[in-house]
């Protein structure tokens, strides 16, 4: 069985939409079947209608994980780096860093210790960072606190980006609602974000730039939330994107990628000083397809 609680970006889909998205792999006859037997629950009230969800609401799901995740178990995950202390996986899009079915519980059955160094967002594609014993764990957290591990994304937006530009701004989260909100002046329990791009290609028909993102301050959905607050909307993101746009485009999930890592380590680093300088990056730029220069 699994619980879920209805966030407040899933407020007023179809059952049918939200399980499908949080499963991708539950087959929709599937669902069905488990409506017609009453195996799901709503705030503890069996339903067998396709009803609409609410923000808040208590869903209990009673269908075998073979059948919710397709088994997954055999899922396909690439390797881009690895030695004796860390490994790096590219995470595909749908699939939680932690929780009960995600990177973390398929990768653990492969090692004798694995734990996530950070995270990246569910439908946010590319690089992790795992360590592969306590002591690394204990570094690689210390050095993500401090700012000294390098993190690029590439994010594929919609509108006309500088060459380069270095944003500032303050960050709200709203925890209630899992949502964030960015503000240009100081203001009262909002956080300091800082969030620098380079622009690495732009479609002036179709009105898309392809952005190399740094991100310098770690914070819940920073780079979705700031591009967004600066009209540059990362495509397929419904939370702080454009549902037109979304739609227009045919996409589901944002164009959103962890695409390097470099370690900078400015002090001491223990078992893993040999890091220092290294650079883990992906062999090919996702989301070129969308600046192809062709008719949408």
């Amino acid at each position: 069985m699994k619980k879920l609680k209805i966030e407040y970006e899933n407020d007023g889909k179809k059952l049918s939409t939200y399980l499908t998205n949080i499963f991708p792999e539950l087959n929709i006859n599937t669902f069905y079947k488990a409506l017609r037997k009453k195996d799901i629950k709503i705030n503890g009230k069996r339903i067998n209608d396709n009803v609409v969800v609410h923000y808040n609401d208590d869903i209990e799901v009673y269908i075998s994980d073979d059948l919710l995740f397709n088994n997954q178990n055999n899922l396909k995950i690439d390797k881009i780096y690895e030695d004796n202390n860390i490994v790096v996986f590219n995470k595909p899009v749908g699939l939680e860093v932690v929780g009960t079915f995600s990177l973390t519980s398929i990768m653990k059955k492969q090692y004798n210790f694995l734990e996530p160094c950070h995270r990246i967002d569910r439908n946010t594609i590319g690089l992790v960072l795992f360590a592969k014993n306590q002591e690394s764990l204990n570094i690689l957290i210390d050095k993500f606190k401090n700012l000294e591990i390098e993190k690029h994304y590439i994010a594929c937006c919609y509108g006309k980006a500088k060459n380069s530009d270095s944003l500032e701004a303050y960050l709200f989260k709203d925890s209630k609602k899992s949502i964030v909100y960015i503000s240009d002046e100081p203001k009262k329990h909002y956080s300091k974000i800082q969030t620098s791009y380079e622009l690495i290609d732009y479609n002036s028909t179709k009105n898309i730039s392809l952005l190399d993102v740094t991100l310098h301050t770690g914070k819940t959905h920073q780079i979705r939330a700031h591009l967004a607050h600066c009209s540059l909307p990362i495509i397929g993101d419904g939370k702080y994107g454009s549902y037109e746009l979304n739609k227009k485009f045919k996409v589901t999930t944002q164009l959103l990628c962890s695409y390097s890592l470099q370690f900078k380590f400015k002090s001491n680093s223990g078992i893993l000083n040999y890091l220092d300088g290294t650079k883990i990056i992906l062999e090919k730029i996702p989301f070129t397809e969308y600046l192809e220069r062709k008719k949408i």
